[in-house]
């Protein structure tokens, strides 16, 4: 198997795993307050994060100079959580799903304020026509629109933010570092707010909040290797099957079927997000050396 196949492979496979672990997350937010189940899921992933560093450079590359960044990026995490579960507990999977889509358009966008970076016109328009079917997802004035619509948006936006940082501060930091305290920092916020959320889970839920835990860093892992294997602009369209599992898991478990705008809008999403992919391919291919 090629370096590039194999690194599809593992971008499904991460996805898969995201997917999954966003739809036992949907099931415990039947029964319990997000903040039970971001400490959870925080605490089983913490530890397996340490694992996988000690063997991938020693834990010295937890450390950091850099505590005051670290922390403020572990707080937009925190709200990047939180906002997801309870969008979990308000919406259908595959329209949490798809709303979440939007998080690369608002990289895009907010790269150039934030980042002085110059966005060209192909990617400036697949950004706008991508935000244009996130509209059609949600429906703002329509019947159907609903706080958690607004709240998975501000958990794309607050997503898009978090990569922005780790643009500007990546290249200086060990890459588990980064991963290290937008885990613990939510883990320790949700641990002083959990006294008044606590609720005794049943046997088979603390299976769930395990699970749950174990598949965030599965997918990490696993999407991690994606991109070591191929080139970004190829695996990250990968990443949209995701709708594929979100639709399958919440019609298999919950009898979700999304309405046609959904499907629509999803649709202009993904559209939006392959035309920036091919951009960036098409750059890639310019700028490779020739012999």
């Amino acid at each position: 198997m090629s370096s590039t196949l194999l690194g599809i492979v593992y971008m499904c496979l991460g996805v898969l795993f995201l997917a999954l672990g966003d739809a036992v997350a949907k099931w415990l937010s039947e029964s319990y307050a997000p903040v039970q189940i971001v400490f959870f899921r925080m605490l089983i992933a913490l530890p397996l994060i340490m694992l996988i560093a000690r063997f991938n450079g020693g834990l010295r590359t937890l450390g950091t100079r850099r505590p005051l960044i670290h922390l403020l990026r572990g707080l937009i995490a925190t709200v990047i959580t939180f906002s997801f579960i309870v969008g979990l507990s308000l919406l259908p999977l595959a329209e949490v799903t798809a709303i979440a889509f939007a998080a690369p358009l608002f990289i895009a966008l907010l790269s150039v304020p934030l980042l002085g970076e110059r966005v060209e016109r192909l990617p400036l328009i697949a950004s706008f026509i991508g935000f244009a079917g996130v509209l059609i997802v949600v429906r703002p004035g329509a019947a159907g629109f609903q706080i958690g619509a607004l709240v998975v948006l501000l958990a794309a936006i607050c997503y898009a933010l978090l990569m922005i940082t780790a643009r500007l501060y990546g290249g200086r930091e060990y890459l588990w570092a980064m991963v290290f305290y937008v885990t613990l920092v939510p883990l320790i916020v949700s641990a002083l707010l959990l006294p008044l959320f606590w609720k005794p889970p049943q046997l088979v839920h603390w299976l769930g909040f395990v699970s749950a835990g174990v598949m965030g860093v599965a997918a990490m892992a696993f999407i991690t290797l994606a991109f070591q294997h191929a080139p970004a602009s190829i695996a990250a369209p990968f990443d949209y099957t995701a709708m594929v599992w979100a639709m399958l898991l919440g019609w298999l478990f919950w009898g979700e079927l999304p309405d046609t705008w959904v499907y629509v809008g999803t649709a202009v999403i993904i559209v939006s997000g392959l035309l920036v992919a091919f951009h960036e391919r098409r750059l890639s291919i310019k700028a490779r050396p020739t012999l």
